[in-house]
């Protein structure tokens, strides 16, 4: 009985600690796991569900918008072209954004379709947003419920050698994306993050005053990371597995926070809040609400 409340005299303290200093917690594509990813809807439900921060992917059009996507094509699992047919898995790279203006894009149905990996998600039609009406909208509704404004993890989704076939080259990709921030004044609630270590290098040398986050999603000495970047950036995104005590102290030792993906159970937020990791990306963002 002693050492049951123990524990949660223990836990109690952690979740305290951690509200004091501001717990990142990350609405990864709004809020998959309960609206289709990386619509306005998730974006939405996301901060209505606590988020303080929230994850987006951007690819390019070929008319070269900023378009709210985690592939730079549509994929299969969710995606119905604009007459309401399935993608299979085979065709899906078929359907290349890079290669479509936005005004085809905005055509197909990502809402409608059973996502098989997050069967609790609500079924409805809905569309790829451009990044700028995004924003607008989450600002605007930020305004209008007087609630805190989030800030914007936007990540770059380049494919490896996708260079000229999905994607523009980086230091486009970056210039596209920035211009918008620009406009929206948003600069200082901005994170640029990237898998692809040559978009987070041009906006250290061009905007070093905008957040960066290298996203890892291999086992790879810390060390190792940081020296192939070049700097240190402002948050260090692994996969959530792939975090240790070790990992943890070596970020901070560095001046730099360590916020992995994709967190979704609160057996593993409580493990990783134990550690001292200083947010999570998940898709349910309620999960705070959930441990408390």
């Amino acid at each position: 009985m002693k050492k049951h409340i123990l524990l949660i005299l223990l836990s109690t303290i952690t979740i305290h600690a951690f509200a004091q200093k501001k717990f990142d917690i990350q609405g990864h594509r709004g809020a998959r796991g309960i609206m289709p990813e990386n619509t306005i809807p998730a974006m939405i439900k996301g901060l209505q569900l606590g988020a303080t921060t929230l994850e987006m992917d951007i690819v390019i059009s070929k008319d070269k918008q900023a378009v709210v996507s985690q592939e730079p094509y549509f994929n299969h699992e969710f995606s119905l072209t604009p007459d309401g047919k399935p993608i299979t898995l085979k065709d899906e790279k078929k359907y290349n954004i890079y290669k479509m203006d936005y005004a085809e894009v905005k055509k197909f149905d990502v809402g409608s379709k059973v996502h098989p990996r997050f069967l609790g998600q609500q079924k409805f039609k809905a569309y790829k947003p451009l990044l700028g009406e995004l924003i607008d909208s989450v600002e605007a509704y930020v305004k209008l419920n007087k609630l805190a404004k989030p800030d914007y993890n936007i990540e770059t989704k380049l494919i490896r050698k996708g260079d000229g076939e999905f994607q523009p080259s980086p230091e486009e990709y970056v210039e596209i994306i920035m211009d918008i921030v620009k406009k929206k004044k948003l600069e200082k609630r901005v994170i640029i993050q990237s898998f692809d270590i040559r978009t987070l290098q041009y906006v250290h040398q061009k905007y070093p005053k905008i957040r960066t986050s290298l996203g890892i999603d291999e086992k790879e000495d810390f060390e190792n990371n940081i020296k192939d970047l070049g700097f240190n950036p402002t948050i260090y995104s692994p996969y959530s597995v792939l975090v240790g005590k070790t990992l943890v102290d070596k970020c901070h030792a560095a001046g730099i926070k360590i916020i992995p993906w994709t967190v979704n159970s609160i057996k593993d937020i409580q493990y990783l809040m134990g550690l001292g990791v200083d947010g999570v990306i998940t898709d349910y963002p309620n999960i705070m609400g959930q441990l408390n």
